[in-house]
This record gives C-alpha cells, structure tokens and sequence, in this order.
C-alpha cells in the first residue's frame, strides 16, 4: 500500500509537469495559473475519475458474482451515453448537471435489465457472463450509434464514448466531485456486498436485505457511470482490470478491497493518461485509447491465468 502511494505521488508530479506549456518558466505567476487553471485540474480529475471507475466496477463484480464484469463494457457505460443523448435531442441547451441525471437514471436502467437477464445464465461458467456483458453493451452502444447517426450527432457520441482529459480545466471538472457521495455508499454498503457475492441463498440466510442492497449497488454504479461519461467520456477496462486483481490478492472482502481498488485506479488512469501525452508529443491521444489497448491486454492475461480462474 505504502509503495502504492509513492507510486501515486509520483505520477501526480509527472502529471503536474508534464505538457506543452512549461511550468518551470521565469515568470512565476505564469507558471502558478497554468498550474492552477490546468495541470491541477487535470490530474484531479484523472485521479477521481480512476478511483470511482474502480470501485464502481468492484461493486458490479459483487452484484453480478462474477469478475469479468466492468461497467464501461456491459452496458452501463453505453447506457449512460444513451441518456445523455436524449437530453441533447430534446434539451440541447440543457446543463451538465441535467445531463448527469440523465446519464444515470439511464445507466441505473440498463444496468437494472443487465443484472436482471443474467440471473438466467449460470453463475458457474463465468465466461459466459462476460461474453453476454459484451454482447450487450454492443447492443446498447448500436442503438446509441444508430440514434446519433439518424440525428447527425455521431461526433459527440464518439466524445461521451472516448475518455479523455485535454479540455479538462478549472471550472469543467467539478461535477466529479459529486462522486464523493457515490463512494461513501460503496463503503457504507461494502460488508453487504460482501455477503451478496456470496450467493442469493446464503444472503438470504444471513438475514440481508437484497433489494436494499442490489439497490444501492445499482445506484452507486450508475451515479458513477453518469458523472464520468457526461463529464470525461467513458474509459473502459479500469472497473474491470484492477478490482479483479486486488480480489486475486486480498480475496472477496469488498471493505478490505476498496482502498487498494481505489489506488490502482487512479495509478492506472494516471498512467494511461500521462502516456498518451507523451507517446506523439506534442499531440495527444486520448487516454480512453491508451486505457482500451493496456485494459484489453490486462484482460486477456487474466482469462489466461489459469491460477485466477481457479482462485
């Protein structure tokens, strides 16, 4: 954990230096508004934006009892972008907090139907699972596509659907902070979710409540979703990637699992983002790429870790 930290420290002074403007200049109240206007937002966001992903893809992974689950590619994601661009249809000088509530009552919807249609398929072949999480999120990102393209609005569907930070500055990115809230829930919820992975049977067993808890598991996960895609774009692969590597190390304790959840996803969204600002300097590429190629790799080798798919 300590490492984890120093790593994260570390990376935010990359972050905080790293760009086309320099921050080492001789104008000091130059350097001190570039620092403040964009830099600190930036990396702000990156970092809130990695950490809620990750714990909103660990509380799916306890909803759904099963690992390969990642809101950004089962649907929650494209959901989100879906909802977003009913209020552009219909609203289109609607704010961004409209556009967040939108965004989440159509992720806490989609998410909603996802949960509910795999309750038929077997909790005992978890590749099956994963394979229908990307079936339909496919299904509801085309339906998403084919609306935006009908109304000429595909630009801004590839926007809401690409995470990336370049417009990211003060005065843009606080809504994140509402996030906040969202996570406070995953902890205060954490034991239940813990029960809940365990099967419906035993919970039940145990005396928890399971409408009160796939509830607020539903609101946490489309809360986040909302705010991330209206805000940055979708960034696929974190809520997938890092909860279900701590789950192979410190087991299906969520509470346990939340603070070092939390760390790998702001390390990992920092070090996609900073990558993609350096790989074709002084141009950029979006970190939702970066984080789509490293997040597809971190993938496969954990379907191809035989000791994973025994844990």
């Amino acid at each position: 954990m300590l490492a984890g930290l120093l790593l994260l420290l570390a990376l935010v002074a990359v972050s905080l230096g790293v760009g086309v403007g320099t921050v080492t200049g001789d104008d000091a109240a130059a350097n001190l508004e570039l620092l403040l206007t964009s830099r600190l937002p930036r990396t702000l966001a990156v970092i809130l934006t990695g950490t809620s992903l990750a714990i909103a893809g660990l509380v799916m992974q306890s909803l759904a009892r099963n690992r390969f689950v990642d809101p950004m590619t089962a649907g929650t994601g494209q959901s989100a972008a879906l909802g977003i661009l009913a209020v552009t249809l219909l609203a289109p000088s609607a704010s961004i907090l409209v556009k967040i509530v939108a965004a989440s009552a159509a992720a806490f919807a989609g998410t909603a139907l996802f949960l509910g249609l795999i309750r038929r398929l077997s909790p005992q072949d978890p590749y099956v699972v994963a394979l229908f999480a990307i079936v339909y999120g496919g299904i509801v990102g085309s339906l998403a596509a084919a609306i935006a393209w009908h109304y000429d609005l595909l630009q801004f569907l590839d926007i809401w659907m690409s995470g990336e930070f370049s417009g990211i500055m003060r005065g843009r990115y606080e809504a994140l902070w509402l996030i906040a809230g969202a996570l406070a829930a995953a902890w205060w919820v954490a034991d239940r979710l813990t029960i809940l992975s365990l099967g419906q049977a035993t919970a039940t067993g145990l005396g928890l409540n399971l409408k009160a808890t796939l509830l607020t598991g539903l609101v946490v996960v489309s809360a986040v979703s909302g705010l991330t895609v209206a805000t940055v774009g979708a960034l696929p692969f974190v809520g997938l990637v890092v909860p279900a590597a701590v789950s192979r190390i410190l087991g299906d304790d969520v509470r346990r699992a939340i603070p070092m959840v939390a760390l790998g996803g702001a390390v990992l969204v920092l070090i996609s983002d900073i990558a993609g600002r350096l790989l074709r300097y002084p141009y950029e590429i979006p970190a939702g790429t970066v984080m789509g190629v490293v997040g597809a790799a971190a993938f496969l080798g954990l379907i191809f870790n035989r000791s994973f798919r025994l844990a």
